[in-house]
């Protein structure tokens, strides 16, 4: 799910879904939803006699793996907005298992996507839940998080991501790390953002979130040829799909560097793809006062 971790929008996730605020998911990715069943789309009768394996329904299982199975196909129906059919699925889930932290979880997602001050409420019961059965369950602790991050709660959010970030193994590692770095951010402390957005760079090579935050981190911190490495870096990864802060940034370091020819095609880009973009908004008030300083 990428969604920005701390704003509404497709995939929590940016990260994104990102997703921020919102899961992966994205959201996000969505960076938080557990996608380890195959997924299954619903509709009306089959087309074949085929028994699939993802249909508890049509095979005898053991109570926690039809828990499991149900929770993954209620991550997809997350996935794709049908949140009445994951409602369903997952209090079938909880019916077969009511032990299952992973269920517990996922119906805390679930909560929180709907939105609603009455869900968003519930959700905090239910990734409570899912840490009291399992304290070591760290999907847990990485969802728990970014909804602590969504409604304000930035130290407690801050601490779930360390939890997550460090737990050595964990298939969302990295993302727990950019969640990190990304709340650290919210509240001013920098240096905590550096170090866990490194952290994830190092577990993730491709992360795409955690350079972008770091050449902001490192052009407010006077370090233009750090910043210039990891947006080279951006511009490998993204291709011909560059966003409006990636732009943003290509303007600036081209002006840092004097490279008045691609400080113009940055510019130029920025303004002909995304022009009602707040990234657009800030470069034209530059334009307006050169002299003025990056905010």
């Amino acid at each position: 799910m990428n969604i920005d971790l701390h704003k509404a929008r497709a995939y929590q996730m940016q990260h994104t879904a990102s997703g921020y605020w919102l899961l992966v998911a994205a959201l996000a990715g969505l960076m938080f939803l557990q996608t380890g069943c195959a997924s299954r789309t619903p509709a009306a009768a089959p087309t074949t006699q085929t028994v699939t394996s993802s249909d508890p329904s049509r095979r005898r299982q053991d109570p926690k793996e039809i828990a499991k199975v149900r929770t993954a196909i209620a991550a997809e129906f997350i996935r794709n907005h049908q949140l009445d059919n994951a409602k369903r699925q997952l209090e079938d889930a909880l019916k077969a298992d009511p032990r299952s932290a992973a269920a517990y979880d996922m119906m805390g997602v679930l909560l929180q996507q709907e939105g609603s001050p009455i869900n968003l409420k519930k959700a905090e019961s239910y990734f409570l839940k899912a840490l009291a059965l399992d304290p070591d369950y760290m999907q847990a602790h990485n969802n728990y998080g970014v909804y602590l991050a969504q409604i304000g709660r930035n130290a407690e959010a801050i601490r779930q991501f360390e939890i997550a970030g460090a737990a050595l193994g964990y298939d969302g590692r990295a993302s727990a790390l950019e969640n990190l770095g990304r709340t650290a951010l919210k509240v001013n402390n920098v240096p905590l953002a550096t170090t866990a957005l490194l952290k994830a760079l190092n577990t993730d090579r491709a992360s795409v979130i955690a350079r972008t935050e770091l050449v902001d981190i490192f052009l407010q911190q006077n370090r233009p040829a750090e910043a210039r490495e990891l947006h080279n870096d951006l511009l490998r990864l993204m291709a011909d799909n560059l966003d409006p802060r990636t732009l943003r940034q290509g303007i600036q370091l081209a002006h840092l560097a004097g490279n008045r020819n691609q400080e113009q095609q940055y510019t130029r880009q920025l303004f002909d793809r995304y022009p009602l973009s707040d990234e657009a908004r800030q470069v034209k008030g530059w334009l307006t006062n050169p002299t003025a300083a990056w905010r």
